[in-house]
Parts: C-alpha cells; structure tokens; sequence
C-alpha cells in the first residue's frame, strides 16, 4: 500500500525538491504553501507522515501541529531555517517526531520518514 505525505512548505523550491524526492520513492505527495491550507489538509486527509514548516503565511507550523495533535497522531516533521533551541523545544512539547534544519538533504528527509514508518 502507497503511504501518503503532507509538505506544507511555502518555498516553492524545496517544496518541489522533496515531492520529487518522496515521489521516486513511491510515496503519494500532496503540497500545500500555506499554513490553513495545511491545516485543513492535515486534519481532513489520511496522512502517513506530515512536513511542516515553521515559518508560512496564515497559520505557522506549530499552530498547525496544535491542531492536528488534538485529533491525530500522525508523526510531523517540522522544518525550521533557524534553528533555534526554544524553536526545538516548543516543537517537541507540541509532539513533532522530527526536526530538520534547513538547508537540508532531501535524502536525509527520505530516510528520517523511511524511519518514521517503520
């Protein structure tokens, strides 16, 4: 069975980069460049992991992951630019399962949600 994933990202590039990345994997990827967007997604799709960006317009990845943490368990990846430890820390208290630095590997990315799943 194809495991589905969730990119919220609002930077085209990346965005685009890891969808081809998970693709030739064969996951089933869907892209959203907004953090309402990602919301309503996340909560009324069926996802097998979620990437979440910090930073988006609309909803932030931590209001998101507030969110979905109060009716799923989805395991989330949260990706930050700056990487700071309080940014770190209030993602792990809300439940993210990962945290990636930008820049980043897209094949780093494949193998922590190939982890993830198993």
């Amino acid at each position: 069975m194809e495991k589905r994933i969730l990119i919220a990202e609002d930077e085209i590039r990346i965005s685009n980069l890891l969808k081809l990345y998970l693709e030739r994997e064969a996951f089933l990827v869907d892209v959203v460049d907004n953090g309402d967007e990602a919301c309503e997604k996340a909560l009324e799709g069926s996802y097998d992991v979620i990437i979440l960006d910090i930073l988006m317009p609309g909803k932030d990845g931590f209001a998101v992951l507030q969110e979905i943490r109060k009716t799923k368990e989805t395991p989330v990846i949260m990706l930050s630019a700056k990487g700071e430890e309080q940014d770190l820390q209030r993602g792990q208290d809300l439940g993210a399962n990962e945290y990636i630095l930008k820049p980043f590997s897209p094949r780093d990315v494949v193998s922590k949600i190939t982890g993830l799943l198993r």
